[in-house]
């Protein structure tokens, strides 16, 4: 077949539309610039998408759960001198510093070769082909899951367990997982199934809904809990955060009554309104009217 000039002409213009309509190619990030990224889709493709701005969260931040960051940060330091280290799950009421925890501990040891890949509780199905992706790399990953929980039927966890424990293939070193919970095994628990425990030669043994729950959990050797602050926890915070914030007046007991005030209204006391409350203070402080 013989194209003439014209049908060439319009041939390229065609491909050149085409070429418009394809989605652009990912860029992947460059772990000697980036320190995290997060799993992305697009069009039913994965990748890395660098993170440009990470929080510059310190650990001096966090206030009023000195175990914790202690207990972590040993284990991440165990990890960034290639020592052997374990997954780690903070579980427990919501805002009071878990992913704040892991933020600021990813600051302290990017220096050190710390990295950080955020990946969602839909996306855990694809955690072979991330754990893949940087297999024998030098630099040492936190893969992590924020807010991670599943439904009774949810089959996702499979996954999950297959990394945390290693499948046929050995989990690389240079991986750890590390999730945060509002639940201690991350799945929901009813009063009916403690109705399927039983006592053998007397010992407790606890029903298959149960042992499946735990079965999970347990594959995590470090477990950190986070309660809700004592009101004078979260008056201390509060206190942390309008110095950080700038503000150099009286902390008095009118300030403090509005404190109390802003936890009540949000039914909680803890680290995250502590911030939101100093920074809505803060931002009042000289406007009119």
């Amino acid at each position: 077949m013989n194209l003439t000039p014209e049908l060439l002409a319009r041939l390229e213009s065609l491909l050149d539309r085409a070429e418009l309509l394809l989605p652009e190619t990912p860029v992947e990030p460059d772990w000697s610039v980036h320190r995290a990224a997060r799993w992305r889709k697009r069009a039913g493709r994965g990748f890395l998408q660098p993170v440009a701005q990470p929080h510059a969260l310190r650990l001096e931040d966090l206030q009023c759960i000195e175990r914790a960051k202690t207990e972590l940060d040993r284990n991440i330091r165990q990890f960034v001198a290639g020592r052997p280290a374990n997954h780690a799950l903070l579980w427990g009421s919501r805002g009071t510093g878990k992913s704040s925890l892991v933020k600021a501990l990813l600051n302290a040891y990017h220096g050190r070769g710390l990295r950080l890949i955020e990946v969602e509780a839909g996306d855990l199905v694809d955690l072979p082909d991330i754990v893949e992706r940087i297999d024998g790399r030098p630099e040492r990953f936190l893969i992590f899951c924020d807010d991670l929980s599943f439904e009774a039927d949810d089959a996702r966890y499979k996954a999950l367990k297959a990394v945390l424990d290693g499948s046929v293939a050995a989990p690389p070193e240079n991986v750890l997982i590390v999730a945060t919970s509002n639940r201690r095994h991350l799945l929901p628990e009813y009063m009916s199934e403690n109705r399927d425990a039983r006592i053998v030669d007397g010992e407790l043994h606890h029903g298959e809904a149960v042992e499946e729950k735990v079965s999970l959990s347990e594959r995590f050797g470090l477990w950190l809990s986070f309660h809700p602050f004592r009101q004078d926890d979260y008056l201390d915070v509060v206190t942390h955060w309008l110095a950080q914030l700038g503000y150099r007046g009286e902390f008095d007991e009118t300030a403090r009554g509005d404190a109390l005030r802003y936890a009540l209204t949000r039914g909680s006391r803890s680290g995250r309104v502590a911030w939101q409350f100093a920074r809505d203070y803060v931002g009042r402080q000289g406007l009119e009217g």
